[in-house]
């Protein structure tokens, strides 16, 4: 059984998903292609416990305030190369970028291999089911640039400005 819930943010509304009280979606609502096809019935219920952690975090987050992902249960739903790139966005500071290839190089030395493409990095990176949460809005291009953002570089740009961050 898959629970879902909505937040309605400042930059657009949001879907959550749980499942076995964790979090498996994140996803601004009108983006609808992002949820994952899960062949379960889903129930929306806007008091589940998770989901009412995952808003919980989500409203701090949207205030401004750097929220702990300490006592989120994230669960997100992928390959184990893909879940390693997602661990690995973990660990990027609120506030800060960093680049795809950094990520690939901090992937590469966890993994213990000498060398990966930077695109299945990107792909990985692409498909995170729990946006926000899992920051993959902190990752720009190698100049600088904003890069894609399954939510919309409006978006992306948006929650960097949040973050007040420094590239």
């Amino acid at each position: 059984m898959i629970y879902i819930g909505h937040l309605h943010s400042l930059i657009g509304d949001i879907t959550i998903e749980s499942k076995n009280n964790q979090i498996i979606g994140i996803w601004f609502s009108e983006k609808k292609e992002l949820r994952k096809t899960l062949k379960e019935e889903t129930i929306e219920n806007e008091k589940e416990p998770t989901i009412l952690k995952a808003k919980h975090w989500l409203n701090e987050y949207f205030k401004g305030k750097n929220p702990s992902i300490k006592n989120l249960p994230l669960n997100p739903i992928g390959t184990s190369f893909q879940k390693e790139v997602w661990d690995i966005l973990l660990s990027v500071p609120y506030g800060t970028t960093t680049t795809y290839q950094e990520i690939t190089k901090l992937l590469l030395k966890k993994i213990k291999k000498s060398s990966m493409s930077y695109q299945a990095v990107g792909n990985a990176i692409a498909k995170n089911p729990i946006l926000i949460i899992i920051p993959c809005h902190r990752v720009i291009g190698k100049n600088g640039n904003l890069t894609g953002y399954a939510g919309g570089l409006d978006k992306k740009e948006y929650l960097l400005k949040l973050e007040q961050t420094k590239k």
